[in-house]
């Protein structure tokens, strides 16, 4: 069995670099998010976006080996993340969720409204890709939960959408987390390489990365206010986490204003 830190490519290598690059694994990736969220058949859209998950996360893996045996490649790097009201923090919640699945660490705040995720080249591509396509999702989710009111008349519409997407969130990282996991599984057992050091090496540098920029945050604990809200979203999560299907044939922005 060979071990990453004595492994080199040569031609029959599955970790080669081949014609099969960054931004053509990227096109790929997008091509088939765009057909998960067109598709109006279940089944073909979360066979689709589950692809999609899976060639990023091979692509990382090739990635990792390939600067592990030479000692190439770039350290971890930051992207910053507009996130627009209202539900800030759901949406950091998803995008955090993303992230996560994808070996990356999110530092989020208020103000401004921004997330700044820190993580490596490859894995950062993967992260905008899959949270602007699934904002998307949530988005059209949310809307099709439509508005709430308590028994007296007030609307709970506001509490509820915020919750729906932070259980949608939750959710949602669970499964990416399942599939990103079970793909490096598979390559593991089909290579013989030793992945789990080689990330748990990269994970030590991104954290050292995001002391270093941001030494004096702090954890953040979400309070759910609206309990049918986030068993709602946690059930459209179920759904539409490795499906992409919009739920309702037009859109509607998470940027919008609830009704009331």
């Amino acid at each position: 069995m060979t071990s990453h830190a004595d492994h080199r490519p040569s031609r029959d290598d599955p970790f080669a670099p081949d014609g099969d690059d960054h931004d053509r694994v990227l096109a790929r990736v997008r091509a088939l998010l765009a057909k998960a969220e067109s598709t109006p058949y279940e089944a073909e859209a979360e066979a689709l976006t589950a692809k999609a998950q899976e060639l990023m996360t091979r692509y990382a893996i090739t990635a990792a080996v390939v600067e592990g045996a030479t000692g190439s490649g770039h350290g971890p790097a930051r992207l910053d993340v507009d996130l627009d009201p209202p539900y800030v923090d759901a949406k950091a919640c998803l995008l955090g969720a993303v992230a996560g699945a994808n070996r990356g660490r999110l530092v989020w705040s208020r103000r401004p409204p921004r997330g700044s995720v820190f993580g490596f080249p490859d894995d950062l591509a993967a992260i905008e890709l899959l949270y602007t396509s699934l904002l998307v999702q949530a988005a059209r989710a949310v809307a099709a939960a439509g508005s709430r009111r308590d028994p007296t008349g007030t609307s709970r519409t506001r509490s509820f959408r915020r919750a729906f997407l932070i259980g949608f969130a939750g959710r949602i990282g669970e499964r990416l987390t399942e599939a990103a996991d079970t793909t490096v599984a598979d390559v593991a057992a089909e290579t013989g390489v030793a992945l789990v050091p080689l990330f748990a090496d990269r994970q030590r540098r991104v954290e050292s990365a995001v002391r270093e920029a941001f030494p004096h945050s702090v954890s953040h604990s979400f309070r759910i206010g609206n309990g049918d809200g986030f068993f709602a979203g946690r059930e459209a999560g179920d759904r539409a986490t490795l499906s992409g299907r919009p739920l309702r044939p037009a859109p509607s922005s998470l940027g919008a204003a609830p009704p009331t």
